[in-house]
């Protein structure tokens, strides 16, 4: 029997793409997943798979076949490649001349500059001679290839630089240098943005960063000014716009002590500071993404309670290797103490340090918000040491 929806090709077989299978399968649109292996998170979910090299042209042709449009869980696609799909008829969303500006962070920096979008003093950079120059404290990054505080250096002394230049060096990429931002905390404005312009914006959140990695999002930033969280808001609708992205775009930023925000990243894809809108926003920014990646109406964005906390679960350096695999043991301790907890496993098994998944709770008390969230990551995390019954 044909299908009665257009089909979807999906790279990468992260969470991201497990967690874009439930709201596809509720609006009945199929979907196939270029996968690293048979067993990796969104395959576990995704029927129509292929085991494939993202970095492979034919790879990705083979899995864009007969679907309507391509979209991603990951931006590491080479952006030749992307062109090539284009160029074959395929609706690459968001597009390459898009997507670059989350592949290269200096191609990023550089736009945003024309654009007159506040970030952080920067720097390409060739040498720690250039470093010098720049001047220190600064952050250095790998221009392509990082992702959850790899490939990102805090430098304050010349010697620290040295590492840099030899991951770019082996990496074959450039080094950018960054103003150290002495910044009050991080937020994230999140937008999606359909090919025909239709725009949604989701409440400014605020965001707990430990080296590198999302550990908490609380939904909607607290006393955050509000003329502030609607100039981030514009940000990233215009930066959508501008670049014409396509799908869900997440814009990291830098509060500062003088009332400003300035960008730090940009993610073109589902983003861990978005998972708050599962069970926390009318419309989640998975199902927002696939609406706008294949053009139909976006769903509000509007939060369904006044507060939602978003927990990530990482695992305890203290786990238990007998026990690492047996995350589902967690449900009956969290979800008999808390019913009202929401639970997304990503079918991975827990090891130091591992993202496996995370927690969602919403109500009218953030600080009991969050302290539901928090017992039960940790719970899960097998590390409940600062954690009370």
């Amino acid at each position: 029997m044909a299908d009665r929806a257009p089909r979807l090709a999906v790279i990468g077989g992260g969470q991201l793409a497990r967690m874009m299978a439930e709201p596809a399968a509720a609006l009945g649109v199929p979907l196939r997943l270029l996968a690293e292996g048979p067993d990796v998170s969104a395959a576990q979910v995704v029927p129509d798979q292929r085991v494939g090299d993202h970095r492979d042209l034919a790879d990705l042709r083979a899995v864009t076949a007969g679907c309507v449009a391509v979209t991603f869980d990951h931006e590491h696609v080479p952006t030749e490649h992307l062109r090539a799909l284009a160029d074959d008829g395929v609706a690459v969303r968001p597009g390459p001349d898009a997507l670059v500006h989350a592949q290269d962070k200096s191609v990023m920096r550089r736009r945003l500059a024309e654009l007159g979008v506040p970030c952080p003093r920067n720097a390409v950079v060739a040498s720690p001679a250039e470093v010098a120059e720049f001047g220190l404290p600064c952050v250095l990054k790998t221009t392509r290839g990082g992702y959850d505080g790899k490939g990102v250096w805090v430098v304050r002394a010349l010697a620290d630089a040295d590492a840099a230049f030899a991951a770019a060096q082996e990496a074959g990429v450039e080094v950018l240098a960054e103003e150290l931002v002495d910044f009050v905390r991080e937020l994230s404005a999140l937008v999606a943005r359909s090919p025909s312009g239709q725009a949604a914006a989701y409440p400014v959140v605020e965001t707990v960063q430990r080296d590198g990695i999302c550990h908490e999002v609380t939904a909607p930033a607290p006393d955050l000014d509000e003329s502030l969280a609607t100039h981030a808001q514009e940000i990233a609708l215009r930066v959508a716009g501008e670049l014409g992205v396509v799908g869900i775009l997440a814009v990291e930023l830098f509060e500062t002590a003088d009332g400003r925000v300035l960008v730090n990243e940009l993610a073109m894809r589902p983003h861990n500071t978005g998972h708050w809108t599962q069970d926390g926003a009318v419309t989640s920014q998975f199902e927002n993404h696939l609406r706008a990646v294949l053009d139909l109406p976006l769903g509000s964005p509007a939060p369904r309670a006044r507060w939602s906390v978003m927990v990530n679960i990482l695992g305890s350096s203290s786990v238990d290797p007998a026990t690492a695999g047996r995350l589902y043991d967690g449900y009956p301790h969290a979800l008999a103490r808390d019913p009202g907890l929401r639970v997304h496993l990503y079918g991975k098994d827990l090891r130091p340090g591992r993202k496996v998944g995370h927690v969602n709770v919403y109500g009218d008390d953030l600080e009991e918000c969050r302290e539901r969230a928090r017992h039960a990551a940790a719970w899960f995390a097998g590390d409940l040491g600062n954690e009370s019954e």
